[in-house]
């Protein structure tokens, strides 16, 4: 084996004369250019919060593509509406010389009377706030985002914005929402981390695919994971030939009016779906001793007493329904005794499933992997593919997904929870006439 020998002082030169190289290189290469200004609008910040996941996210970044990466991207502009005994808020302005802004138009503005930022975060999620009769928390996402058009308005200028999860409670409300960046011509980005988390197996439905139903099995309550469960199907559901054509009717229902109506012949390919999502479930509970048994429609109604469904059918024929098994997907209790907060239920498991079937019987399903943080860690890995979605929105000032599919999510769950309002009652829907096409790339984590 032959080695070389390096003196001092040939390997000082060597270096040196690979410094200058590598110098003479980057001095060719343009500078970076400077990172664009972002505003923040966030309910609270503590530790889990939504707020929490992306303020920290801007302000120390996050792994990705096996890297430590830094946004492209400063935070200016910080307002925060509430300051719970756990409050993160204080500390991250203080430790970043960030200021806490008096309102939402002044994060945007920095005290100068016009626009400063070059994009809006808006985190409308967690906190205490009143829920109207239907059981939906009023969170201020709608009112938020209109003070954020009135800045746009003034100035004659508009940046991209993201809204987290769904729009608004109410349908004239978001599709408002929705019109406004159009009419005001900014990008405009919004929902969860549903469709852009890992999927295991890593199923990307090919355009045109020729689905006719799928279904979703998820957890949680009403007026909040319904929205996931929806957002799980939609993402996979645009993809079908012809693409998004909108929604005809809604109708939710719990208990045994679950399993009326999932009885009738025309249903099997439902019942189908519901066993193909199970199994790709690693989170259910275990039967007899095992942990894992061979799931069965009788199983699931034993399992799930509280179950709720919704049914979607949409205006081409498609059918979507979304299962909450609250006790056949088994939640997961995290106990905090520094930190008792709304966001530490036993509401939180570990998964969300989803099948389609294509015309001709063929079965599609994966898990979409949403990995809860232990007690231990401080931010949940599966929010970083959305941080980088919205990101490239803001320096692009291109969505890389369409809104249309939040809008309709919204919307149908907006519709779901009046049709459980109205025990059962299946609610009409010609309001979600929302018809759009997908990216030809799905665009979830696979790095």
């Amino acid at each position: 084996m032959h080695t070389t020998s390096w003196t001092r002082r040939e390997f000082v030169a060597t270096s040196a004369g690979a410094s200058l190289a590598l110098a003479a290189q980057a001095a060719d290469k343009p500078a970076p250019p400077p990172p664009r200004k972002v505003a923040l609008i966030g309910t609270h910040v503590q530790k889990f919060s939504h707020a929490q996941h992306f303020l920290d996210r801007l302000l120390e970044g996050y792994g990705w593509e096996g890297q430590h990466h830094r946004p492209a991207l400063e935070l200016t502009g910080l307002y925060i509406d509430q300051f719970p005994a756990a409050d993160l808020a204080r500390e991250r302005s203080e430790r970043f010389g960030i200021p806490l802004r008096s309102s939402v138009a002044d994060a945007l503005t920095l005290g100068t009377g016009r626009l400063a930022v070059d994009g809006v975060l808006i985190i409308g999620e967690h906190g205490d706030y009143p829920r109207n009769d239907k059981g939906q928390v009023l969170y201020p996402r709608y009112k938020w985002f209109k003070e954020v058009v009135r800045v746009f308005e003034a100035g004659k200028r508009s940046v991209p914005v993201f809204n987290d999860k769904h729009l608004s409670t109410e349908w004239g409300e978001a599709a408002e929402m929705v019109a406004d960046a159009r009419r005001l011509k900014f990008a405009f980005i919004a929902g969860s981390s549903l469709p852009v988390t890992w999927r295991l197996p890593a199923v990307e439905l090919p355009p045109g695919v020729p689905l006719v139903e799928c279904v979703c099995v998820c957890y949680g309550g009403v007026d909040s994971y319904d929205f996931h469960g929806f957002e799980t199907t939609q993402c996979m559901a645009e993809r079908r030939r012809g693409g998004e054509s909108g929604v005809s009717w809604v109708r939710a229902v719990k208990g045994d009016k679950v399993w009326q109506l999932l009885a009738p012949h025309d249903r099997q390919g439902t019942r189908q779906l519901l066993i193909a999502a199970l199994c790709r479930s690693d989170a259910m509970n275990a039967r007899e001793g095992f942990t894992f048994a061979e799931p069965t429609l009788d199983w699931v109604r034993r399992g799930s007493p509280n179950i709720t469904a919704f049914f979607a059918g949409h205006r081409d024929g498609f059918r979507t329904t979304v299962f909450l098994l609250n006790g056949s997907v088994p939640p997961v209790t995290f106990r905090d005794q520094k930190q008792r907060t709304s966001i530490w239920t036993e509401r939180f498991a570990r998964d969300f499933t989803w099948a389609g079937l294509e015309r001709g019987g063929r079965v599609h399903s994966c898990k979409f992997h949403l990995p809860m943080p232990p007690y231990n860690t401080t931010l949940a890995d599966f929010f970083n593919p959305l941080m980088r979605h919205i990101e490239t929105t803001i320096v692009t000032g291109r969505a890389p997904y369409p809104v249309e599919r939040t809008l309709l999510t919204t919307g149908l769950t907006a519709a779901g929870i009046e049709s459980l309002h109205r025990d059962g009652e299946r609610v009409e829907t010609p309001w979600l006439n929302v018809a759009y096409k997908a990216s030809a790339e799905s665009l979830f984590w696979r790095t």
